[in-house]
């Protein structure tokens, strides 16, 4: 991946790349942001996503190459955005990436800037007199961090690389060190797609307060050098179905 110019800011592309997938998905690029019809800015850093391949890999949406009016987005250029609905009433943000039908799903952020607008985003879908959410629970699950930033099914084919509303920025905070402690673990909500759903292709940054789903096996295991392949999920919150 290369961070080119567009306009005055630093956006995140998907060009072609000897990187084999999902590794790109591994490298959790950088920052969400989410500009709203007033001006306000609202910015995510992207903490845990997971991998979806398409073609033979069974959990995707493009499993076999199948192309659809819902799923045209993952079949478009690398940076495109996939918003698609779930239980009918929540929507999950994915980029299409390198390979036929290939996409990331962003499934937390930990929010730095807007945070104020995100709690009210977030409480215009909760029960009336429900608590406050804390900062760490804004965004942690694909479709808290819609609601969150606003994201509407609308975005769905948009390009991250040119779009006035949203786009995504290289982290300016990186740590070289913590970017090595990226846990590889089973993606969550699959499995019913047999050893499709072992596939340790989500990846998360260990003990960030933002992850939605903790796997302590994997993290274990990634410890001591191995790659996890078999599902022992403590979750916290953001559990989502791939349909």
């Amino acid at each position: 991946m290369v961070w080119p110019k567009c306009g005055c800011r630093p956006v995140l592309c998907f060009p072609p790349t000897d990187r084999a997938f999902p590794h790109c998905s591994m490298e959790l690029p950088g920052v969400l942001v989410r500009r709203c019809a007033d001006g306000t800015e609202l910015r995510g850093r992207i903490v845990e996503t997971e991998a979806y391949l398409g073609g033979e890999d069974r959990a995707s949406h493009s499993a076999g190459g199948k192309r659809t009016e819902r799923n045209m987005a993952m079949f478009m250029k690398p940076g495109t955005i996939y918003v698609y609905p779930i239980y009918g009433i929540y929507l999950c943000m994915n980029v299409s990436s390198e390979g036929e039908g290939a996409a990331v799903l962003l499934r937390s952020l930990e929010p730095l800037q807007g945070q104020p607008v995100m709690r009210q985003l977030r409480a215009a879908r909760r029960r009336e007199g429900a608590r406050q959410l804390k900062d760490k629970e804004l965004c942690n699950g694909p479709s808290k961090l819609c609601q969150a930033l606003n994201i509407p099914r609308c975005f769905d084919r948009q390009d991250l690389a040119s779009d006035p509303e949203v786009w995504l920025e290289k982290d300016p905070n990186t740590n070289p060190a913590e970017l090595c402690d990226i846990v590889s673990a089973p993606r969550v909500g699959i499995e019913s797609h047999g050893e499709w759903a072992k596939k340790p292709w989500r990846f998360y940054l260990r003990g960030h307060p933002c992850v939605s789903v903790v796997n302590k096996e994997a993290e274990r295991q990634s410890q001591s050098g191995n790659v996890m392949n078999a599902s022992d999920v403590q979750a916290d919150t953001g559990h989502v179905e791939r349909t």
